[in-house]
């Protein structure tokens, strides 16, 4: 230790340089999800998914379908996780959620040609970061997640740290300006469901190790 520079410094230092939050635009500072209260899945999205009804088991069956293929990229999805603070479990949901962890793009691409990797990073609003499936797709993802939740955060302060994760991964999908409640927020979101689907499955991926 150098001369001079006290234990508590040191300390204070470490802290600051922590590994979370390092990823630009991610204070690291978000809510758990598995406090985050949902519904789950709405009755379109289990529909689409061949289930007679909808609800957090729904989310968990569909998140349980992806879990072998979603494997294959944990790695990335807990080193993107320790840099920017956002839960593994989180980046999962939204993978499982965008691509079914992959195996719904043709050639890396969906939405019709605009939604490109894992994540579904529009082409037309975003100037594209790695291959589809790489650390460096995944880490720009989880900033475009990170710069939701701390809109959320500044429009709703007095909301949690949980419930502003939830409207944060409802504004991934629609942007910040659709969220207007929290009751609401899943109101003009793909399946009308989509941060409550996330949060199921994320809730299910936390429970496997991520």
């Amino acid at each position: 230790m150098m001369k001079g520079v006290s234990f508590a410094l040191v300390f204070l230092f470490c802290l600051l340089y922590r590994t979370e939050g390092n990823v630009p635009g991610c204070t690291g500072n978000y809510g758990k999800v598995a406090e985050v209260q949902t519904t789950g899945a709405g009755p379109r999205t289990a529909k689409a998914e061949g289930l007679k009804s909808g609800g957090v088991q729904a989310s968990a069956i569909i998140a349980e379908k992806d879990l072998r293929n979603m494997n294959k990229y944990k790695p990335k999805i807990l080193a993107v996780s320790k840099k920017s603070g956002i839960e593994a479990a989180v980046i999962a949901g939204i993978i499982s959620r965008e691509t079914h962890a992959g195996t719904a793009l043709r050639n890396g691409w969906g939405d019709r040609g605009n939604g490109f990797g894992l994540m579904q990073v529009d082409k037309r609003y975003h100037k594209l970061t790695g291959t589809w499936d790489s650390e460096a797709h995944i880490t720009q993802g989880t900033q475009i997640l990170c710069s939701m939740i701390n809109g959320i955060a500044k429009k709703f302060p007095r909301w949690t740290k949980a419930q502003q994760l939830k409207g944060g991964v409802s504004a991934y999908n629609a942007g910040i300006r659709n969220v207007q409640t929290y009751e609401g927020m899943d109101r003009g979101t793909t399946g009308d469901d989509y941060a409550n689907d996330v949060t199921a499955r994320a809730q299910f991926y936390k429970k496997h190790g991520y």
